[in-house]
């Protein structure tokens, strides 16, 4: 925690991405040609958008990570620093950054393709990288990177006492000593279903379902589930990151809390188009839980 504020230190380990985002009645099938409505360029990635949701939802948050030295890259370091996300851990290497191709229908369901770039070149960790994390009070990470750094980041930080949330996506089966270093798994039912081995031996296991809400298992079996707000459902695109990011930001008042205020985040941000864009402050996450 950090003296001044007492808010938990987190360390995002991820990708950052400029996302291309286009809107359309419906998602063409393959073959189709259709009309899109509207595009936006928006920072993204799933460590990116999960660093900026914990910041905005009171977390004091170091993002490590890398983008290339293409047109995209100032945009997405800005992208961070303007979040209050320290980047001093972003690297930048030769290449372009990761950039993803987003299409969204009219009823705010996305189509995603992502092409890793510089995030494919995240594959060893150097000393302050390791000091940091050692230093934090959780580590937070996605599969955008390549499994075995996220797996070496885990390692270290379960033998320096840092809690480790993975968010298991995309999904794909966990090394043996990746998921015996996590603390707290977060993923979406249909991840769920397909990890739901690999995790049997994690303690804390929180799944999203969402308008639904979420669901939580905890290490003695117990069950909880958390509806959502009700709200008018605009983009879909990155409502996951911004319930993991505030998930992560408020972990340390314990999971009923911690999930209360995740699936406030995760509506709101389906209110906006976008995925960093569209991502909402601890004020607004207050004002909602507060509204229920």
């Amino acid at each position: 925690m950090t003296a001044e504020t007492g808010a938990p230190m987190i360390v995002v380990l991820g990708s950052i991405n400029m996302d291309l985002v286009t809107t359309t009645a419906r998602r063409p099938v393959p073959g189709e040609t259709v009309v899109g409505m509207e595009f936006v360029m928006v920072p993204g990635g799933k460590g990116a958008n999960q660093a900026i949701a914990a910041q905005r939802a009171g977390a004091t948050v170091r993002f490590l990570g890398a983008v290339g030295d293409d047109v995209c890259a100032t945009e997405l370091r800005r992208a961070l620093t303007d979040s209050a996300v320290a980047v001093d851990r972003l690297r930048t290497v030769p290449g372009p950054s990761g950039v993803a191709t987003i299409i969204v229908d009219r009823a705010g369901e996305n189509s995603i393709i992502v092409v890793g770039g510089a995030n494919a070149r995240m594959t060893e960790l150097d000393d302050d990288d390791l000091a940091a994390i050692a230093a934090a009070d959780i580590l937070l990470c996605q599969l955008e990177l390549p499994i075995d750094t996220v797996t070496a980041a885990a390692g270290h930080a379960r033998a320096n006492r840092t809690t480790v949330v993975l968010n298991p996506s995309p999904a794909r089966r966990l090394p043996a000593d990746l998921s015996a270093n996590v603390d707290v798994a977060v993923l979406n039912s249909g991840e769920y279903d397909q990890l739901r081995p690999d995790l049997t031996l994690v303690p804390h296991v929180v799944v999203t379902r969402g308008a639904a809400g979420a669901t939580y298992r905890g290490p003695d079996g117990t069950l909880r589930s958390q509806h959502s707000p009700k709200v008018t459902v605009r983009d879909t695109t990155g409502a996951g990151d911004a319930f993991t990011g505030a998930l992560a930001a408020t972990w340390h008042r314990g999971p009923e809390w911690a999930l209360n205020w995740a699936c406030a985040a995760g509506a709101l941000a389906t209110t906006k188009l976008g995925a960093s864009s569209a991502i909402p402050t601890e004020a607004e996450i207050a004002a909602a839980v507060a509204a229920e």
